[in-house]
């Protein structure tokens, strides 16, 4: 460590601003998923303990970590929780506010309930991005079908229909393209019991991600940006270095470092934007944790986006986030797992000869439904198309 750090008690010290939790301390998870599992192997690596709250039975995180296995808003297993853990962080959004709420009382939460009450609603989410200096589309609440009707007749069709919270790889949306579809869209959506939200349809050529990190000291780092190829609404494809110009690459960087400073982010946030043809970029959603566009790091940059996580929520220098190599991430889905546990058994051919490393990360999920994201692979390359060619001449996402 670069900094002097005193007044230590326990696992704990203090170095500029805001406490450090050190290793040997251990952290909470609310949520067991992959996310929390593969925080909790890279935490590990620096020396931290896990514990993990999750409804399900040997949950992903709780294969490698020890599990309070209960309800999300089962305050009492959240109090478990915080007596076992030395600081507390979160894999998803959709965290029940009363317990964040009580933690951030008698816990210690870095994130804070904050950035989770503005993430948690599209609406909150897209003001508070306007507000720190970056563009979303065009968009509008919805109240009524009168009201959904009169704003596609201003923003054109398509357009998109949205749930205030919720929503993820596609759900709590409907794509409304024609207008006898909009009594249709009102009538799903609506069911959900929340605001909507319509948004004009941004014409994009590509979809990027940035990953920022900030600490309680107010040190920032960013990953370099991701370019996202999208099937049936759930990440396919992340390729690094993303195919877009200098000066795209800068501007993606410095807006996800401005909402990261601009919401007061603990941890890290991913920035998902769109690019369009004449070199505009919209911020889309966010996302304050890491994200599965961020799987990339994981191999292919000096620093992971979870050790960096870790990092950031336990205040300590932020690690360097140099890329070392080019890569594409894909994500392995329900249908995938048979053909790469069949692939995995015999010697990759194709790899050798494209001079390619793919890395596999499984995430330990009992029940391989058809679209669940079971895992994901790193192609490590010499240049991102042999990646892309690895994963074209393989028959594992052709089911």
């Amino acid at each position: 460590m670069n900094e002097t750090v005193s007044g230590v008690a326990g696992a704990e010290a203090t170095a500029g601003e805001g406490r450090v939790i050190l290793p040997g301390s251990t952290v909470g998870i609310l949520g067991g998923g992959q996310l929390g599992r593969m925080l909790a192997l890279a935490g590990s690596a620096l020396g931290y303990r896990f514990v993990t709250l999750d409804p399900t039975p040997d949950a992903p995180c709780g294969q490698v970590a020890r599990q309070i296995t209960a309800a999300y808003d089962d305050r009492e297993a959240a109090r478990e929780l915080a007596g076992q853990a030395d600081v507390i962080t979160y894999e998803f959004e959709n965290v029940d506010a009363g317990v964040a709420d009580m933690l951030m009382r008698e816990s210690y939460v870095p994130q804070g309930s904050r950035l989770l009450y503005t993430t948690q609603h599209r609406l909150r989410e897209k003001r508070a991005v306007e507000a720190a200096g970056a563009r979303v589309a065009p968009y509008t609440e919805i109240g009524s079908e009168r009201e959904l009707r009169e704003a596609a007749a201003r923003f054109g069709l398509p357009c998109v229909l949205k749930t205030a919270t919720g929503g993820y790889d596609g759900k709590g949306q409907f794509v409304i393209r024609s207008e006898e579809e909009i009594p249709e869209a009102y009538r799903l959506l609506s069911r959900a019991g929340t605001e909507l939200v319509l948004e004009q349809f941004i014409r994009f050529e590509k979809e990027l991600s940035v990953i920022a990190a900030r600490s309680p000291r107010g040190e920032t780092s960013v990953f370099p940006p991701a370019e996202n190829i999208h099937v049936d609404n759930i990440l396919h494809l992340s390729i690094v270095p993303a195919r877009i110009g200098g000066d795209v690459r800068r501007e993606a960087e410095r807006l996800a470092l401005r909402i990261a400073e601009g919401l007061g982010v603990i941890g890290l946030i991913a920035v998902e934007m769109f690019l369009t043809a004449d070199g505009e970029l919209f911020v889309n959603e966010l996302a304050p944790r890491p994200h599965n566009s961020g799987h990339y790091t994981m191999e292919a940059c000096r620093t992971s986006q979870f050790e960096q996580h870790v990092r950031a929520i336990c205040n300590l220098p932020l690690g360097d986030t140099s890329l070392l190599t080019p890569v594409v991430m894909v994500n392995v889905l329900g249908e995938h797992v048979e053909p790469l546990l069949a692939r995995m058994a015999r010697p990759d051919e194709t790899a050798a000869k494209l001079g390619v490393a793919p890395k596999v990360h499984l995430y330990g999920k009992r029940e391989a439904k058809s679209k669940r994201k079971m895992g994901h692979i790193n192609v490590l390359a010499p240049d991102v198309d042999a990646a892309l060619k690895w994963i074209a001449e393989t028959t594992i996402w052709k089911v």
